[in-house]
């Protein structure tokens, strides 16, 4: 079955999650900006079947990425006039159908934020523009609308609050959200939009000493500066009233240079991806956005440049390790009811650790996990356990890596215990224990 033959996507009522009908949905979504731009049809066909093979099932793609005048999408680059007959969204159409065929959903943006910025998509020709989406693919099952493109919500607020108006009136079974600019959240100035259904973050590229880098994406002192912890943006949308879902829309990219633009700096890799995704989803955050750097620009042979230090070819890098490790993310999550889980910082003995130290600790009904990148020795008050769990649990490694439950034993819930991860002969040595209701 594809999701949505539950019911149509929709917000949790516990206002935390996304479900369809009483199914729970768990985002696990890739980024893929130049999708539509850059690849032939059987391109985008190998690279679907790629991703859905991996549970991936939320693809970010933006329709008006770069100019291109080629592509021929509109009448003198006027979204005021698309050119409903070019090849450009004939190719968008056969796209999301075959991703709709996958079970997979498509993230739109309508476009990246450098256009708002500019001035060439504005209040003047949205209407245009929003009819002409919402005529097109309002109607389509496994379409979501991301608004924003890597930009503040406050370059250009009074457009998107209408543009998210015109979409939610246009295409109301349809979700809307809001990709921010590097290291911001939605949360920081659509916290009270009605056309907002779910907050988007983006973590970023930048290591914990990178504060600021003299670049053009420095952040502003009132948004602050949250470094590696992912999981801190979300418990702040979290305390922002009204309650809404939330995910990282943009963490550090697999194979991406840490802190973006010198090249000759560590890149990121599988292992970190794998750190900000735990960190945030047992935080609490809805679901989970992957990228990687050769793939979110779909860098090609012949391509005059890539950015960002790009060392592979999309289709070589479609293997790399972290995207299918994200796969072992999904059915973890998918194996209990996530929907009832919360973070819970107290059941750690020896309270919160910070840093690359940090236990993160996630319950809910019949399960509890916490993921340790490090793989040091942790103690946990299994007692207040009693009520998630009954009297006793069946205890597992969980290898982020390969995917893997390793039987421990059963333990009781009571009193205080210590667990002693493994040792990975090879490779960063991040786990989960896993206790699970018998």
């Amino acid at each position: 079955m594809k999701p949505w033959d539950y019911g149509r996507l929709q917000v949790a009522g516990n206002r935390r999650y996304l479900t369809h009908g009483d199914k729970p949905f768990f985002w696990l979504g890739d980024t893929a900006w130049l999708l539509f731009e850059k690849l032939s049809e059987a391109e985008i066909q190998v690279y679907l079947q790629n991703r859905r093979h991996k549970h991936f099932n939320v693809i970010q793609a933006t329709l008006v990425h770069t100019r291109a005048p080629s592509l021929d999408r509109f009448i003198d680059h006027d979204f005021a006039k698309p050119n409903k007959d070019s090849v450009y969204w004939a190719r968008v159409d056969w796209a999301v159908a075959a991703a709709e065929a996958l079970g997979i959903y498509m993230a739109l943006l309508p476009s990246w934020g450098s256009w708002t910025k500019k001035g060439e998509l504005n209040l003047e020709n949205v209407d245009a523009y929003s009819s002409f989406l919402a005529e097109r693919y309002g109607k389509r099952k496994n379409v979501i609308w991301l608004l924003g493109g890597d930009v503040r919500g406050d370059a250009a607020y009074d457009f998107f609050m209408e543009f998210g108006r015109q979409m939610k009136e246009k295409c109301p079974d349809q979700l809307v959200g809001f990709h921010p600019f590097g290291r911001t959240s939605s949360s920081l100035w659509f916290s009270q939009a009605p056309w907002l259904d779910f907050h988007m973050f983006q973590s970023g590229h930048r290591r914990y000493d990178q504060s600021v880098l003299g670049a053009w994406d420095d952040n502003k002192a009132a948004e602050g500066f949250f470094g590696e912890d992912s999981w801190r943006y979300v418990l702040r949308d979290h305390a922002t009233p009204p309650l809404r879902p939330t995910l990282d829309g943009e963490p550090s990219y697999e194979q991406i240079p840490q802190g973006l633009h010198d090249p000759s700096q560590p890149y990121w890799q599988d292992h970190d991806v794998r750190r900000y995704a735990y960190w945030s989803v047992f935080a609490g955050a809805c679901g989970h956005t992957y990228g990687h750097n050769a793939v979110m620009q779909m860098y090609r042979e012949g391509d005059s440049g890539g950015g960002y230090g790009v060392k592979s070819f999309w289709h070589q890098a479609i293997h790399d390790p972290g995207s299918g490790q994200m796969g072992h993310l999904y059915r973890l999550m998918t194996a209990v009811d996530f929907t009832t889980g919360r973070p819970n910082d107290d059941l750690l003995a020896d309270g919160q650790q910070p840093q690359y130290k940090r236990i993160a600790a996630f319950a809910g009904d019949g399960f509890a996990y916490f993921y340790t990148y490090l793989g040091a020795p942790f103690r946990l008050r299994l007692d207040l356990l009693k009520d998630n769990l009954g009297d006793a649990a069946s205890a597992f490694w969980f290898d982020p890596a390969s995917g893997v439950y390793s039987y421990l034993n059963e333990v009781q819930c009571r009193g205080i215990r210590e667990f002693k991860p493994p040792v990975k002969p090879i490779g960063q040595n991040d786990w989960v224990l896993v206790l699970r209701r018998p």
